[in-house]
């Protein structure tokens, strides 16, 4: 897939994580994609559900499942706006996703490169691509303004 392709995606997952930021969540985005088609979306929702595991990746996976009726996500790509978290990067591996493009780094939590990257580990199962840094000075932006804005009402 080209660059443009991937940016097309990840545009929504910016949009998403938009729809985030409006719900006063950590505006973090996700789209699920297989064969060109979007299958499945979710954005942040810890706030909102009580749930430490709604993040915006793992919530569209769980979507993309249902509507594949399989947990295994074979050929699917998961775009988010975030560089994942161990746990949704530890879901992706489960899921045998295809690949994983997101945006920005994180330097904090990130398991895609960053602090380990669990896509290439040869003791897991699974494997898979990873393309970084799509929209990422975008994705990065909308973090420091949301953060930024929080700390200026506290």
């Amino acid at each position: 897939m080209s660059d443009a392709v991937h940016q097309r995606y990840m545009n929504e997952a910016l949009e998403l994580a938009k729809q985030a930021a409006d719900q006063g969540e950590v505006p973090v985005g996700s789209v699920v994609v297989r064969d060109g088609v979007v299958i499945a979306v979710g954005y942040n929702r810890r706030e909102r559900d009580s749930d430490p595991t709604a993040h915006a990746e793992l919530l569209a996976m769980r979507s993309a499942a249902k509507a594949l009726g399989s947990w295994r996500l074979d050929g699917c790509t998961v775009y988010v706006t975030l560089e994942p978290c161990p746990m949704c990067a530890g879901a992706m591996v489960q899921a045998r996703i295809e690949r994983c493009v997101y945006g920005c780094a994180d330097p904090k939590g990130g398991f895609l490169g960053t602090l380990e990257d669990l896509s290439r580990d040869s003791r897991l199962n699974h494997r898979f691509e990873v393309i970084a840094g799509i929209c990422g000075d975008e994705s990065a932006a909308m973090l420091r303004s949301f953060f930024r804005t929080l700390r200026a009402r506290s």
